[in-house]
């Protein structure tokens, strides 16, 4: 499936959401929506690899009477002493299992039919790819989704006839497009990007847009020490601490490739989106041995593997990305100054857990390692004990470029942000400034960052590059100036120069002029006099008083 019709496949699957959605609001609706989209992507990818382990065995959907059955379960009701033997195999080639009455063929076909039994099917079938379907368990994958909620209906029956709506449009929609898995995968991305969009500020605080996404896993990708030598090889893991629904993490692992990161780690405090960041990762063909998200508090660290008291046994990461909620308010106590996470630099002010969330990033970067981090334009220049943080961060040697992007790129809030890029080793003993506030295409709801403008930050990132009004490197010494203020502006003027007026240039121009003007009254002065009437002064002392 091209690009063309994965837009158009999203755009048609966001058509549907928005009409079918009625009175529910937006964000309830994208739960049931994104469900059963990652129900029809597991589906299709069980019965390819179901296809290709049977062989020839596996029945010819021509053949069997359709009845809404699937291949597969003519299959089991034909060899019902391999059953257990086909799903042990199926764990080891597709890592889950789905019977086959949870499958999407089936589940459509009863959505078709208004089957009375689709909505106990439909809760039957979450709650075996939650506890059975996978070798790690998913427990509350589908928490969020609540079938039995009034907001489809009043009773059983009229709730299992909303869902036979909405799966019904679904399965039409899907049908106009290839059953290509990989563009159910983006099409799920593009959903969560609109349902971000059109919800508020609040559902926005778990998307981070693909532009800046881009960015970020980038320059994570790129070789720490020497990033003009181009994308690293491999990266052994990749964390993102407040990952939302992991697109940050889908987009370095993108750039990586399949096979480019040893593992990939996330954590999300928020349930719904917790759950959101497991789906996206597994529609987007990552195995669930490939990848580990927590639900917890990243600010209380509450996940057991990043508590390992020994230093030998800390977990660390290659590359590190997030985008964490701007300036939160955070209960800070005393204990946690002899946090391992903040002894060294203090802690962030209640107001603003911004330098929180990065000293916990930046706690578990490898030396070798590079961390790409959005926070609110305040921590370039806030005082009291942002300060010193900042403060002892520079003077650490482990901040390395500053990035201003422009404002109103986010769905969560039109302040301008910034992004820093920290590593625990540099070679550059200055801080690499990129002012890009002024360089974005306006939009409509959001200002966009084009092909072309993502492009020239990565660039300059990248070969460390001067540009006049864009980007500059400053030496520490001259930070330490500026009272290791970071406010982009003391070091790159945006300022529109006076142009110089050369006075002597000035003065010709005006003594030519002068002349070509008495040379225009002479020339007029002759045909007036022709005609008999008075002249045109040529100079002053010529006007009367």
């Amino acid at each position: 499936m091209n690009v063309q019709n994965q837009k158009q496949l999203g755009r048609t699957l966001w058509n549907i959401a928005d009409t079918l959605r009625g009175a529910m609001n937006a964000d309830d609706f994208r739960d049931y929506m994104l469900s059963f989209l990652f129900l029809r992507y597991l589906s299709d990818n069980y019965e390819a690899a179901a296809k290709k382990e049977l062989g020839r065995d596996y029945p010819d959907p021509n053949a069997i009477d359709n009845g809404g059955r699937s291949p597969l379960s003519v299959w089991y009701a034909q060899n019902p002493e391999d059953v257990a033997a086909f799903e042990k195999q199926m764990r080891l080639k597709a890592h889950y299992v789905i019977k086959p009455e949870h499958l999407w063929t089936s589940i459509a076909h009863m959505a078709r039919t208004q089957n009375g039994e689709l909505l106990n099917t439909l809760q039957a079938g979450f709650k075996y790819i939650e506890e059975e379907s996978f070798q790690s368990t998913f427990d509350g994958l589908f928490s969020e989704i609540n079938l039995g909620s009034d907001k489809l209906g009043r009773t059983y029956a009229d709730r299992n006839a909303k869902l036979c709506t909405i799966l019904t449009e679904i399965a039409k929609g899907l049908a106009e497009f290839s059953s290509d898995v990989d563009a159910l995968g983006d099409a799920y991305e593009y959903l969560i990007g609109q349902f971000a969009a059109g919800s508020g500020k609040k559902a926005g605080e778990f998307y981070t847009p693909q532009q800046v996404s881009d960015i970020l896993s980038a320059i994570v990708t790129l070789d720490s020490q020497e990033p003009a030598t181009g994308k690293k090889e491999r990266l052994a893991s990749v964390f993102d601490f407040s990952c939302g629904s992991g697109s940050l993490l889908l987009n370095v692992r993108k750039r990586m490739g399949p096979h480019g990161i040893g593992k990939i780690y996330g954590q999300e405090k928020n349930i719904t989106t917790y759950n959101l960041a497991r789906m996206n990762m597994l529609l987007h063909g990552v195995k669930d041995t490939e990848f580990e998200i927590y639900h917890g508090d990243t600010l209380a660290n509450d996940w057991d593997i990043l508590r390992e008291l020994n230093p030998a046994k800390k977990p660390s990461f290659d590359a590190i990305v997030a985008n964490p909620p701007f300036s939160l308010r955070w209960d800070a106590t005393e204990a946690m100054g002899d946090d391992v996470r903040f002894k060294n630099y203090g802690l962030a002010p209640k107001s603003a857990a911004d330098f929180a969330f990065l000293l916990h990033g930046f706690h578990y970067l490898k030396d070798e390692g590079v961390m790409a981090i959005i926070l609110p334009h305040g921590v370039l220049f806030r005082g009291g004990s942002e300060e010193r943080i900042r403060t002892k961060l520079l003077k650490d040697g482990h901040i390395d470029t500053v990035i201003g992007l422009p404002a109103n790129l986010f769905y969560s809030t039109g302040i301008p942000v910034c992004i820093l890029v920290l590593k625990k080793c540099k070679k550059p003993d200055d801080v690499l400034f990129i002012n890009s506030a002024e360089h974005f295409a306006k939009g409509k709801r959001q200002n966009q960052l084009t092909d072309e403008h993502i492009g020239k930050i990565i660039e300059t990132y990248q070969f460390r590059k001067e540009e006049d009004r864009y980007s500059k490197r400053v030496s520490i010494e001259r930070i330490a100036e500026e009272g290791y203020n970071l406010n982009i502006s003391r070091y790159i003027s945006t300022a529109e120069e006076e142009l110089e007026i050369d006075l002597m240039a000035a003065h010709g121009e005006l003594v030519d002029v002068e002349k070509q003007i008495r040379d225009a009254t002479a020339n007029h002065n002759t045909f007036l006099q022709e005609l008999g009437l008075p002249l045109l002064p040529l100079t002053k002392d010529d006007v009367s008083p």
